[in-house]
């Protein structure tokens, strides 16, 4: 079974920054560029009109820049995955985007072959970060112990997350654990607050930093316990 092709949009300000990404990506099956914008004001009526899955976006851009853009974006289409482009290796710069929702980062001289993995990583929903800013980021965002972890989370959140974190939306997640959209979204809110992230992309990063043993493990009991549990929103 063929997988659906990866939309893609393109938000920068240079003319030859976007012509040369799109003319990497011509040549890679499954990935389309449906459209290219050069601000953020125009990226975002451009998000809404092509339903990109993918969005590189550029930082610094006249008229709006790439942090309010994505944010704006995002509130209207929280499914589609935004990656930074950017000429220089600033962590502060990606640390403000991932808090705004960002989840990868690609600087304007990746080759081919990381500007494809990048777009296909994020699209499954997992961050697609440079070591050195994932461990700057983990510093940042994820101040708590696994102990506070354990103790603040109910087990029911324990569960959200995990799948969560292993890249899975709200309605597969409904469908997993047999319980309404609604009730998921309430759960995520909770974990957030409890955990005092800001968004989705904050919540997979403190899950990579709690590790992927614990999780895996949640994952397992999970199947075993609700295979055959009942639809019930209240859960």
């Amino acid at each position: 079974m063929a997988h659906p092709t990866i939309r893609v949009l393109i938000v920068d300000d240079h003319f030859i920054t976007r012509k040369g990404i799109q003319g990497l990506l011509h040549q890679v099956d499954g990935i389309e560029v449906v459209g290219e914008a050069e601000n953020g004001r125009e990226g975002i009526d451009m998000a809404k009109s092509l339903e990109p899955d993918v969005i590189l976006m550029d930082l610094a851009m006249p008229e709006m820049g790439g942090v309010e853009a994505i944010g704006e974006i995002l509130a209207q289409r929280p499914e589609t995955a935004v990656v930074v482009l950017s000429g220089s290796n600033l962590e502060g710069e990606v640390l403000v985007a991932v808090r705004a929702g960002a989840l990868g980062y690609l600087t304007k001289t990746a080759s081919q072959d990381e500007v494809t993995e990048v777009i296909r990583q994020v699209h499954r929903g997992e961050p697609a970060l440079p070591k050195e800013i994932h461990r700057k980021l983990l510093g940042h965002t994820l101040p708590h112990s696994r102990s506070i972890v354990a103790e603040s989370l109910t087990e029911r959140e324990h569960q959200v997350l995990s799948l969560v974190a292993h890249g899975l939306e709200n309605p597969v997640i409904s469908q997993r654990l047999k319980v309404s959209e609604a009730t998921v979204r309430t759960h995520l809110r909770n974990i957030l607050s409890k955990l005092g992230l800001t968004n989705r992309v904050e919540l997979v990063l403190y899950a990579l930093g709690q590790g992927w043993e614990s999780l895996d493990q949640c994952l397992k009991e999970l199947t075993v316990r609700d295979s055959d549990r009942p639809f019930n929103s209240a859960n």
